[in-house]
């Protein structure tokens, strides 16, 4: 009786050691591991319903890092058939497959379910109409004679769901989003949404008024209602014998208090007064800062010859523009003052009485090489003028291969945009909200592509748009004056010739609040954030700071900036790049880079051209986005 129960001991702890180094090879391939032992981001909680079970990674609760790739097998057992995996399934590779994988962005719990194999079997087809008005949970799938199976339409925003129409005689309720239909056969259903109209912005009022000594010319006095978020241009106008004092009353969203013409945001109903004083006795000519800066920072160096900065109000500065190899001198601009020969690279500048930013502008003579990142691709823009890309290809973003005579390209989410040496401009990919109806645009200098719209600059610094514009993204036909355009996941970014920046669009993180910037040479929009680049080489930033992608203030020599879907890129002067945000892609490890001319972040994946031609890229790879090794673009 002893031995047996030793023996019986023995094969116990056998068992258990057998066990644990199951467990154990189950973290080494999953990244799981059962319990909180260490610091992890989320529970995968793995359950089986009668009839089989999982075998890979087992059953139970497991903890697992952020954006893991965990594979699951389910086994059916003797008479019994896989059928599909229920619970958090959005992130499952394939909801129908007894061998698929979840990729863990958050808490998640999943069902292995199984049928008898001797019952009859019917197929339900699901679709949507219109393409792209959204989606039907489960996507389709066999199911045993007399199965009631939930099914749940979702809208993709702009949308609503209307309907379920076709083989609908067994669902319960065919006008409800989220029902069920009991299967006697082989059923296709359609999920019906129309488009949902865009909700008005709010309105304010504003409410102008002025001391005795003067008035307010622009916009006028009285009580004035405007859509949130407008910028008001107030131009305070004394009498003679006076002079303006200050805004007084609801003042927090005014640039400048003590500026009579200055400009307030509307956030709210506000109340302001123009005050006027008495003048007093002369005082000493104010002085003003000259900031002169090329477009773009690679089209040429500027200068000021004079070169005793600050200057007063109508003194006389001479300037003088040099056009870097590739480029010629295309015109001086400014928002105040004048130009003895604005076409002239030597000419002299008329100081106005503000601190003022002149900009050199430089048009390409020839096809250069360059690179852009979208959402899941990369593109490369070759010197002779040709296109290559390589990534996701779902939406026809890729098909490249034709174009010619291209001379700047632009990825976004998933479409790419072309610019053509005659100006006109071609475009590729998901087309659902029309961002690649660009057909018609001609005289473009620059395009630029968002998530879902497309966005193009005129040679006249007017700025046209196309695209999803549910925030509105696309409302810049009012815009002039622009130099460059930016376009980031949902809004849009122009920086005029002065230095300072106008934006629209998704504005939930305060990435649109820019328009105190100024000095600005360079923007890029991102996924929730912008980023500017200031003539002094300095970088600011503003919108969503998760990951820390704003964290920017310390960058000095600077000559590019990119903002990517989570992450920052900037190159430096020495052609070596920092970055910051989301790295768990590698994406920001880009310390070792040397000898880039142009950087470009896309949703999770950063490139760098190399100034041989050759091309470097770290992140995210699922798409194969960063397999641009073999490229050689000069």
């Amino acid at each position: 009786m002893n031995r047996m129960l030793s023996s019986m001991r023995r094969h116990h702890m056998t068992k258990i050691g057998l066990s644990l180094l199951i467990v154990a090879l189950i973290v080494g391939m999953t990244g799981c591991a059962v319990g909180a032992t260490r610091p992890v981001r989320y529970e995968l909680t793995i359950g089986s319903a009668e009839g089989g079970s999982v075998n890979i990674p087992g059953e139970g609760t497991f903890t697992c890092d952020a954006g893991r790739v965990v594979d699951l097998e389910a086994i059916p057992s003797t008479g019994y058939r896989f059928v599909n995996w229920t619970g958090d399934t959005d992130t499952v590779n394939n909801a129908y497959a007894a061998f698929t994988s979840v990729t863990m962005n958050d808490d998640y719990s999943i069902t292995a379910n199984f049928e008898e194999t001797d019952a009859t079997y019917y197929t339900l087809t699901t679709s949507v109409s219109p393409s792209g008005g959204g989606s039907v949970s489960p996507a389709g799938g066999t199911y045993a004679a007399g199965k009631v199976v939930t099914i749940s339409a979702t809208a993709t925003s702009g949308y609503r769901f209307v309907n379920w129409t076709g083989d609908v005689s067994t669902i319960d309720d065919r006008n409800a989003a989220s029902t069920t239909i009991t299967i006697y056969g082989s059923y296709s259903i359609t999920a019906n949404f129309e488009e949902s109209p865009p909700v008005p912005p709010d309105q304010y009022s504003l409410t102008i008024s002025s001391s005795a000594g003067g008035y307010v010319s622009t916009p006028g006095e009285g009580t004035f209602t405007r859509d949130a978020g407008t910028v008001v241009t107030l131009v305070a106008s004394p009498y003679s014998g006076y002079q303006f004092d200050r805004w007084t009353g609801d003042v927090g969203t005014i640039a400048d208090d003590e500026d009579p013409t200055t400009t307030i945001t509307m956030s709210g109903d506000y109340s302001i007064t123009a005050n006027f004083v008495e003048e007093g006795p002369p005082v000493p000519p104010d002085q003003y800062t000259l900031t002169i800066v090329p477009s773009p920072i690679t089209g040429g160096t500027v200068s000021d010859l004079t070169g005793t900065s600050p200057y007063t109000e109508g003194e006389s500065v001479s300037i003088k523009a040099v056009a870097a190899s590739d480029y010629q001198f295309a015109g001086w601009t400014a928002p105040a003052g004048s130009f003895d020969n604005a076409n002239a690279p030597t000419t002299t500048f008329t100081m106005p009485g503000q601190d003022v930013t002149v900009t050199a502008h430089f048009d390409q003579t020839g096809v250069t090489f360059m690179v852009s990142a979208g959402e899941g691709h990369t593109v490369g823009l070759k010197s002779n003028g040709t296109v290559v890309a390589v990534g996701d290809n779902e939406h026809g973003q890729r098909n490249v291969g034709d174009w010619k005579d291209i001379i700047q390209v632009a990825a976004g989410g998933y479409h790419t945009v072309g610019l053509k040496s005659d100006g006109t401009v071609r475009a590729v990919g998901y087309n659902n909200y029309g961002q690649c109806n660009v057909d018609d645009w001609t005289n473009v200098k620059q395009v630029a592509a968002g998530a879902y719209h497309t966005v193009g600059l005129r040679y006249d610094g007017t700025v046209l748009a196309v695209g999803y514009s549910y925030w509105w993204q696309c409302r810049v036909d009012d815009w002039r004056d622009i130099i460059q355009v930016s376009a980031g996941d949902y809004h849009t970014v122009g920086l005029k010739s002065g230095g300072t920046v106008v934006a629209v669009g998704y504005n939930y993180h305060g990435q649109c609040d820019i328009s105190s910037w100024n000095n600005i040479i360079q923007v890029d929009a991102g996924g929730y954030h912008t980023v500017g680049l200031q003539s002094d080489r300095t970088v600011v930033a503003r919108g969503d700071n998760d990951y820390g992608r704003c964290n920017v203030g310390d960058w000095t020599s600077m000559i590019q900036v990119a903002a990517g879907g989570y992450h920052t890129v900037g190159l430096k002067s020495d052609d070596t790049v920092r970055a910051v945000g989301y790295d768990y892609h590698g994406q920001c490890d880009v310390d070792d880079w040397e000898n880039i001319i142009q950087v470009a972040a896309g949703g999770y994946h950063t490139v760098g051209l190399k100034s041989d031609g050759t091309v470097r890229a770290v992140g995210y790879d699922y798409h194969g986005q960063c397999n641009v090794g073999g490229w050689d673009l000069n």
